[in-house]
């Protein structure tokens, strides 16, 4: 959850943010890429509208209630609640929580360790997670620093209200940044088991761990599949840079056949571009990118385009977007109810219906069941 965004453990990334926010490091070539506000094009196939917002302006946004801290939340498979990393006043530290999308029904799935990632099966009834819970021999790990990853963190799988964990996996180096593709049968995740960051995947009960990527000079995370179950979307930066401590650090996304197959990068200016997500129409996606003046702020893009239209305009830190199953929800966090100074993070939602990047729909309105095997 989550640079390490999801992730490399993504939602503890505020605190590097916030130092690059104090920096004031943002170039002028973080406008290379097509920054547009109005119309992307749509895919052939699809039956909906391109999107449009007005320049300048948000769409609709309100704070989640009851939730004083936290970042890097997901919907459940039927948009009422949502899993993510909170910190209340009782926690030693962030803990994977689940609430309804009002602010009720408040969860803690897990009690101790130091938690990360995590994301719900399809079935709606178990989540996965990621946790230090049993490596309290290791030290812990600087969230905010790529070069020192949290090692021990373990990937785990619930029940939504935290009874019958199983552990995925054993070792001691740093799995985390994971997710789940839509027909439940396996799972997406980060991993340092090769000796650096690749994509990976597993079956759901943790048995054959696969590599997916092998990018050398790279270091890929923060990957979702889009709703084909075979796309996957995901960033990296060149493991140079993140040597050179540049702030803030270049990244670029890509899209990848879950085989390994059809590496295609997405983006091709030199700025952050960080946190991708898939959109329900299976070809839009939300992702965030610093602008001027040194503002993390999150974008719609489209596969089919290269066309970016801005969603957020504010000047605190907007990050670590997801889309509602429906397309009706852009989740996010932001610190922009945070006190001068502190960098507090909230949960925040955003009214954008209008995109129309809900699920393709067939002629009698039936929503389209993509091929997920």
């Amino acid at each position: 959850m989550k640079f390490q965004d999801t992730r490399n453990s993504d939602w503890r990334q505020i605190g590097y943010l916030a130092k690059a926010f104090r920096l004031g490091l943002c170039t002028a070539a973080l406008l290379g890429g097509r920054f547009v506000n109005g119309q992307t094009s749509s895919s052939p196939s699809s039956t909906q509208s391109a999107p449009t917002v007005t320049e300048g302006h948000e769409l609709p946004v309100h704070r989640i209630p009851n939730v004083g801290r936290g970042a890097e939340f997901y919907f459940s498979p039927d948009g009422t609640h949502i899993i993510g990393n909170a910190k209340f006043p009782q926690d030693g530290s962030y803990q994977v929580y689940t609430l309804k999308i009002d602010g009720t029904e408040i969860h803690r799935v897990n009690d101790h360790g130091d938690d990360a990632c995590s994301f719900f099966f399809p079935d709606g009834k178990r989540v996965i997670w990621t946790s230090t819970k049993d490596h309290p021999e290791l030290a812990k790990s600087n969230y905010s620093d790529p070069s020192d990853y949290p090692q021990g963190s373990e990937l785990y799988t619930s029940n939504v209200d935290g009874t019958d964990v199983k552990r995925l996996t054993f070792n001691t180096v740093y799995d985390a940044e994971v997710s789940v593709a839509p027909n439940g049968k396996w799972i997406l995740f980060g991993s340092q088991r090769s000796g650096k960051m690749e994509l990976w995947k597993m079956n759901a009960d943790g048995s054959d761990p696969t590599q997916i990527t092998h990018l050398d000079g790279w270091e890929p995370g923060g990957s979702f599949l889009f709703p084909d179950g075979k796309t996957i979307v995901f960033r990296a930066w060149r493991s140079e840079d993140a040597k050179a401590h540049k702030h803030p650090l270049p990244m670029t996304l890509f899209t990848i056949r879950a085989d390994g197959s059809g590496l295609h990068p997405l983006t091709h200016d030199q700025g952050t571009n960080w946190s991708p997500y898939p959109a329900p129409d299976g070809h839009h996606y939300v992702f965030v990118k610093v602008v001027p003046p040194n503002n993390y702020e999150i974008f719609l893009g489209d596969l089919n385009s290269d066309e970016q239209v801005r969603l957020t305009y504010n000047d605190a830190f907007d990050g670590y977007p997801s889309i509602s199953p429906d397309g009706h929800w852009l989740l996010f966090t932001s610190t922009r109810e945070s006190a001068p100074g502190e960098h507090a993070t909230g949960i925040y939602l955003q009214d954008i219906s209008s995109l129309n990047i809900g699920p393709a729909t067939t002629q009698n309105g039936a929503i389209a069941k993509a091929n997920t095997q």
